[in-house]
């Protein structure tokens, strides 16, 4: 569903799986300050809508997914994975409550998948579910938040369009009302490229970006923020629970800087090699299973460009590469800063510092 707000002068539209929003409106820096500051709206209309009422959906959605949701309280924003049996990750929902119904936003072409799972788990419940993207846009109005910190909120007294669902620096508006809600909340457009540029600095992966079909949770970061390690049974809790009381995941999500003399970043998917000045004796003792290429240690997740930073990226390597070695994103040069530690599981806790700590 095209976004009327591709018609904004200058704006040019992202690509796949976000080519129906703008990637930027002829200014990505001043966007990304902008949006940064509190002071823009990223269109992320894209993004799929999943409403579920009735006086069973806390309940049930707790027995479903991975976060503790019986006890959710309205307006307070969630997250949460629907895993398969194996405890890889099949859906990553952005969730509120507001007393009647919860509202879920999820990746382009997932949420038919997500109705289709969720009709077929219904059973006996008082419970009702609906695809509403038609009529719900998403809009963002704040940055990601890194894990453990505080979701920015849109300024109080703001007025918002009747409807409005507020999910934290997340907003699900009519969708009839997207075209002028820029100037209607007095923020100006701000396009993905800026938001993809904050996430990726906040170290926060998307599904399908730093995740594929093999991802748990450990692997990229969402113990905690999307998995709740104390509440009851649901599907693929026996995989969090053993890695996390007994192993360390496979891989682990990385944030990376790249060599900003190099013109292109690293697409989605590029292989993650040693650097070139990582002696052979540094070499890990294997690569990827299934691997691409020779020598082949991850994959990019992201790049973009950040107005502060420079060229970055989020990349999934393999848990055992050394975390002070240089290493090739899709053949830039680029260093390593810590986000999932090579000894996560085994009830080690993810102290946040060392989230930030550049080795």
């Amino acid at each position: 569903m095209r976004s009327p707000l591709l018609d904004t002068s200058g704006a040019v539209a992202a690509q796949a799986p976000d080519e129906t929003v703008a990637a930027h409106y002829g200014d990505p820096y001043a966007e990304q300050r902008a949006l940064a500051a509190g002071q823009a709206l990223v269109d992320r209309s894209d993004r799929e809508v999943v409403r579920v009422a009735g006086p069973d959906r806390l309940g049930w959605l707790n027995d479903l997914s991975s976060q503790k949701l019986d006890t959710l309280r309205p307006g307070t924003p969630a997250q949460t994975l629907l895993l398969d049996g194996q405890g890889r990750v099949e859906h990553h929902l952005t969730l509120v409550d507001d007393g009647e119904a919860v509202w879920a936003h999820v990746e382009p072409g997932t949420g038919a998948e997500l109705v289709a799972f969720l009709e077929k788990m219904r059973f006996m419940l008082r419970v009702e579910i609906a695809e509403v993207t038609s009529d719900y846009a998403v809009v963002s109005v704040a940055p990601p938040a890194p894990a453990g910190e505080p979701v920015a909120l849109l300024e109080e007294g703001r007025a918002l369009p009747e409807g409005t669902v507020v999910m934290g620096g997340d907003l699900l508006v009519p969708r009839d009302r997207l075209a002028g809600l820029p100037e209607e909340l007095g923020l100006r457009p701000a396009g993905l490229w800026a938001y993809e540029a904050l996430r990726i600095a906040a170290h926060v992966p998307r599904l399908g970006f730093e995740t594929d079909h093999k991802t748990i949770p450990h692997e990229v970061g969402w113990i905690g923020v999307a998995v709740h390690l104390n509440k009851g049974c649901y599907r693929g809790q026996e995989t969090v629970a053993r890695v996390h009381n007994l192993g360390h995941p496979p891989r682990r999500l990385v944030f990376l800087h790249l060599d900003g003399s190099v013109d292109d970043l690293p697409p989605h998917g590029a292989p993650v090699t040693l650097g070139v000045s990582t002696p052979v004796e540094a070499e890990p003792e294997a690569a990827v299973e299934g691997a691409a290429e020779p020598g082949q240690l991850g994959f990019v997740g992201s790049s973009a460009r950040h107005y502060e930073l420079g060229p970055i990226a989020l990349a999934v390597v393999k848990r055992t590469v050394p975390v002070d070695i240089d290493l090739l994103a899709g053949g830039v040069a680029a260093s390593q800063e810590v986000v999932v530690p090579p000894d996560a599981g085994r009830n080690v806790h993810i102290d946040p510092a060392l989230r930030r700590r550049v080795r």
